[in-house]
């Protein structure tokens, strides 16, 4: 969910939230399940849109650009991987003006 954007409160997403008694989860349950709903604390639901929500998460582009990690990884391996010592020291002091400008502001 994007910041500002309204949460979808349909009926059906609000209803996906109700908690699962024992009875309405069956007698049928296997011992364990019904040993703990009867734990001490507090009980857990996960509505029908945090559902899509992570299915819809992993289903994103990574952050990572694999195809270029691979590429750098093959040419270190190859010793044909060449330093930028220019860029690094340009990136380097771009970093810290820009820190420097942050707790001076």
């Amino acid at each position: 969910m994007k910041i500002g954007q309204q949460p979808d409160i349909s009926p059906a997403a609000v209803q996906a939230t109700q908690p699962v008694t024992a009875k309405a989860a069956g007698q049928n349950a296997p011992a364990a399940a019904r040993n703990d709903r009867k734990a001490p604390g507090v009980g857990v639901t996960v509505s029908n849109l945090a559902r899509t929500l992570e299915a819809t998460r992993s289903d994103d582009t990574s952050d990572v650009d694999m195809n270029k990690v691979n590429a750098v990884r093959q040419a270190i391996e190859q010793n044909t991987f060449a330093v930028n010592p220019e860029a690094i020291a340009d990136k380097l002091l771009a970093n810290a003006r820009e820190m420097l400008n942050r707790s001076a502001g």
